[in-house]
């Protein structure tokens, strides 16, 4: 970012602009017991000075951790390829491609994007994408609300706690009824409950595959269920995964969600991140955001525009689809280079990866006399039931340079674990993550070291 430096004459003329004598006049009207104290900065620095600094405070960072940390967000490989491409200038600046005969290369990244994501999902229209994973869950309970006229969104416990916390901040104001449905205690759906709240007064019911906690499932029986009575059945789905599985339309969902973060996009400290969207083409005009279109001029030429814009500032604002219209463009584009360079059997083979050295780790795991397992049914993260605090277990293995995974008591109490009636029946679960960057020595090691923690 280019730093603009303020001359003490420079500030004297933008204040007498201002109509003011002074920086404390400047801002004179803010309550007097919200301005803070002091700011407390430090003298400036030189910029020699201030990278030895930040130099020293980035050498605290340890980037040399063996992960095995999932739940939603993975430590997948990145081909060198989408960095050198994705660092282009002609990227830098691309933003909301309205003008389309100045931007076509960028409406063109767009369709190919979204083409990704419906080859990936099975749905008929994808849009531009979204902030991230849980934005892409509110926003398709609104299509379901706009698209039934009704307020009851049934959300599964198995869909990622982050998801369902962001969903209820967003509904928070409105009239929406939000139930959280329970799972069973070894963490698969609790399919037949669930069977008996869909009704005619519910516009959206919300599942995941494979769920938070690994489970893979068939929602086929599900989404007949919802059919019956006009819900509309949204999936979030991990993108590696669908290489392998049953893909949300196959299985009949009306609509598709996920993170996109684990397709060529780097874990960083909470972003940024990529949220996609598919949908059956009946659902197209409730679709929010934006979607590119390919098209030909009057000459016979391809091009690439903007489509079905139902947007506030397009249409009346009381018949807009979303005002969150904004997206991750160039995370959408790592994406797009990602899966592209990947190809269909570079993701197949990925995600087979992922799945076999997680089975690898489990049944090593499973040898350990303190350790139980749950479900088997899993791509590439697993429960594991330890003999000591889950917590205090990964702050050990910390120590040894491992991230052993996710202690599940962070969001989940009395729901799940084989006490599942006791508050505290969490604490001794971690969830495992094995992705296809692992390698058989980092999973043997991970597991001696595991052993030699909850055996002291």
């Amino acid at each position: 970012m280019s730093y603009i430096p303020v001359t003490p004459e420079q500030q004297r003329e933008m204040l007498l602009k201002c109509g003011v004598s002074s920086i404390e006049e400047l801002f004179k009207d803010i309550p007097a017991q919200l301005v803070p104290a002091e700011f407390s900065l430090p003298k400036g620095l030189s910029e020699l000075e201030a990278v030895a600094k930040l130099e020293k405070l980035a050498s605290q960072n340890n980037s040399k951790m063996i992960s095995f940390l999932g739940a939603g967000f993975y430590d997948h490989f990145i081909p060198a390829a989408v960095d050198a491409l994705i660092s282009r200038s002609e990227f830098y600046t691309a933003y909301t491609p309205y003008q389309s005969e100045i931007s076509q290369g960028t409406l063109q990244a767009i369709y190919e994007y979204q083409s990704h994501i419906c080859r990936l999902t099975g749905m008929d229209i994808s849009n531009a994408s979204l902030y991230d994973g849980g934005t892409a869950v509110f926003e398709a309970c609104q299509m379901a609300i706009s698209a039934t006229g009704r307020r009851r969104i049934i959300v599964d416990k198995g869909v990622n706690p982050i998801y369902r916390k962001m969903l209820r901040t967003h509904i928070a104001n409105l009239n929406v009824e939000l139930i959280e449905h329970n799972v069973f205690s070894d963490g698969s759906l609790s399919r037949i409950a669930l069977k008996e709240i869909i009704s005619e007064n519910v516009a959206a019911a919300v599942l995941q595959n494979p769920n938070f906690f690994g489970i893979i499932d068939d929602h086929s029986d599900i989404v007949v269920e919802c059919k019956k009575y006009g819900v509309i059945a949204i999936q979030a789905v991990y993108p590696i995964a669908l290489s392998l599985l049953k893909s949300p339309a196959e299985q009949g969902f009306d609509i598709a969600i996920g993170e996109g973060q684990s397709l060529g996009i780097p874990l960083s400290f909470g972003g940024p991140y990529l949220g996609f969207i598919g949908a059956r083409k009946e659902l197209a005009r409730k679709m929010p955001g934006r979607i590119a279109a390919k098209t030909e001029d009057k000459n016979g030429n391809e091009g690439f525009v903007l489509s079905l814009q139902a947007r506030e500032q397009h249409i009346r604002r009381e018949k807009a689809t979303s005002n969150i219209c904004s997206n991750e463009a160039l995370c959408a584009l790592r994406a797009h280079i990602y899966l592209s360079l990947m190809g269909k059997e570079g993701m197949k083979s990925a995600a087979s990866l992922c799945h076999s050295k997680a089975m690898y780790c489990r049944r090593r795991i499973g040898s350990i006399e303190q350790v139980n397992m749950t479900d088997s049914r899993m791509f590439n993260e697993f429960i594991i039931e330890l003999p000591i605090n889950a917590g205090e277990c990964a702050k050990l293995m910390l120590e040894r340079g491992f991230i052993a995974g996710l202690p599940l008591s962070q969001y989940y109490k009395g729901e799940i674990g084989p006490n599942s009636k006791g508050e505290n029946s969490a604490d001794n679960l971690l969830l495992v993550t094995v992705t296809e960057k692992r390698t058989k020595q980092q999973i043997d090691d991970f597991v001696k070291n595991l052993e030699e923690v909850i055996c002291r």
